[in-house]
């Protein structure tokens, strides 16, 4: 039974995404009108559960690598089967949640509202990204303490912060940014092309505790606490930024 113990928290990540999908699979769209006829477009809440799944699919996915590490467990099986969960949890559902934004950007703009279908497709470029980045990461043995690209939890949780900074901000610089339609494409392609490069990204693991070899690490984690009481939802996209420079401050550790 001990070997099945990670499977089980690999499972639970997939079983969370599922539940993701639902809630961003929902109309999670609202036109109102005011009494002078000016369309406004509002986002129902129920697509921030869909954020909130997915963050919890990735806590439970640290805990799997945690588990299966710490009991010795890791198998072939589990590496496969962490890769079909993270297709789904941070490939599939954020793909959608940035499908929904783009509905958004096109229905906010004059006649958007009969935008064909054809220019909300893109989204799922970031999804083809993911597969593409799990792939080449399962034929991979290199990458035990560095990643050669940007690993899909960290870009899946990006997209999954959008929902929660547009609903949370009381910017309306940030509200109008977040729909604005060739921001949202900026975001797929960059996101994407992080995913399929290699660029040279540190691993969230550990092969020693000292302090001299684990700084990068303790400065994201400074920089995590600190941008999540300054910044809240807006932590996100500061923290994976963060994450990017520091991985490339390093990059001669990140590929040993």
């Amino acid at each position: 039974m001990k070997r099945h113990i990670s499977n089980l928290f690999t499972l639970l990540n997939l079983f969370f995404g599922c539940i993701a999908i639902v809630f961003a699979l929902q109309n999670g769209i609202d036109i109102i009108y005011t009494k002078e006829g000016e369309q406004f477009i509002k986002l129902k809440e129920n697509i921030c559960l869909a954020s909130l799944f997915i963050a919890i699919a990735a806590v439970v996915d640290f805990l799997d690598g945690f588990v299966a590490r710490a009991l010795n467990i890791c198998s072939e099986m589990g590496k496969q089967l962490d890769s079909l969960a993270d297709m789904v949890s941070f490939g599939v559902a954020p793909g959608i949640i940035l499908y929904q934004f783009l509905r958004m950007g096109f229905i906010k703009d004059a006649d958007g509202i009969d935008a064909s279908t054809l220019v909300l497709l893109p989204a799922f470029i970031f999804t083809c990204a993911g597969a593409y980045r799990l792939a080449r990461f399962n034929l991979d043995t290199t990458q035990a303490y560095g990643f050669k690209g940007v690993p899909i939890p960290a870009a899946g949780l990006v997209v999954a912060s959008l929902p929660l900074i547009y609903w949370y901000s009381n910017s309306d610089v940030i509200y109008n940014l977040i729909l604005n339609k060739w921001f949202l494409y900026a975001i797929i392609i960059l996101l994407s092309w992080l995913m399929v490069s290699k660029l040279p990204i540190m691993a969230m693991k550990f092969k020693d505790y000292s302090i001299k070899n684990n700084m990068p690490k303790i400065i994201l984690a400074a920089i995590t606490i600190l941008s999540a009481v300054l910044l809240k939802w807006l932590a996100v996209p500061v923290i994976f930024i963060a994450y990017i420079i520091l991985s490339l401050a390093i990059k001669s550790k990140t590929t040993t």
